[in-house]
C-alpha cells in the first residue's frame, strides 16, 4: 500500500503592491521544488490577483496567509485575510483581472467566511500527476517494510473487547529488507 503525503507550504505576509512580485517568486520556488514547473505561471498569476484584491479591498490590517497544498494530483492554493466582506464576481472578463481571472486560471475556486475574515481558494488538477516529495512530516514506510512479517506467522483474530493488542513486527530498514528478499 502506498500512502501519499500532502505537501503543504504556508506564508504569512502583509500584502502590499511592492511585495506581490517577491511572494510570487517564493511560491514559484516551491512549485519548482515539487516539480510543478507547468503550474508556476497560472498559479502565480492567480495568487497575484488575490493579493491585489487584499491590497485594494481589505481595510486596515492587510496581513494574509498564502497556502499551497499538493497531493500528487491536485494543487490547491488559498489566500486568507482579515477582510470581512466576501468577494463577488462582478465581471466575466478575465482581462479585467480579479476573480474572473482566477476562475479562468483554475479548475475550481471558492470563498468562505472565517472567524477572523475570509479565505479564497482555487485548485488545479495537474494533467501529468507527479510524486509527492517526501517531507520530514510524511509517512516513510516502504513496501518491504509493510511486508516484513514472516509468512508462517499465525493469523490474528479480529479485535475483541478486552483482548490484548498484537505486537507490531519490527520494521526493517531498506538494507535489511533487501537482504531478507535476497536482493543485492
Amino acid at each position: 500500500m502506498h500512502v501519499q503525503a500532502v505537501c503543504r507550504y504556508t506564508l504569512e505576509v502583509r500584502a502590499t503592491t511592492e511585495r506581490i512580485p517577491g511572494i510570487r517568486r517564493i511560491l514559484a520556488a516551491h512549485l519548482r521544488h515539487w516539480k510543478l514547473e507547468s503550474q508556476i505561471a497560472p498559479v502565480c498569476r492567480a495568487v497575484g490577483e488575490l493579493l491585489g484584491n487584499v491590497v485594494r479591498h481589505v481595510p486596515g490590517d492587510k496581513t494574509c496567509v498564502v497556502e499551497l497544498r499538493w497531493t500528487g494530483r491536485r494543487l490547491t492554493v488559498s489566500v486568507a485575510d482579515r477582510g470581512r466582506g466576501l468577494p463577488r464576481l462582478t465581471s466575466c472578463c478575465p482581462a479585467k483581472g480579479g476573480l474572473a481571472a482566477v476562475a479562468v486560471l483554475s479548475d475550481s475556486w471558492g470563498t468562505c467566511a472565517t472567524e477572523t475574515g475570509k479565505v479564497i481558494w482555487f485548485s488545479r488538477l495537474v494533467a501529468q500527476p507527479g510524486n509527492v516529495p517526501r517531507t520530514a512530516h510524511g509517512p516513510r514506510r516502504t513496501v518491504p517494510e509493510l511486508m516484513s512479517r514472516p509468512l508462517s506467522e499465525p493469523s490474528q483474530e479480529p479485535d475483541r473487547p478486552g483482548a490484548p493488542a498484537p505486537e507490531p513486527a519490527p520494521a526493517m530498514g531498506r538494507t535489511e529488507a533487501r537482504a531478507a528478499s535476497g536482493a543485492p
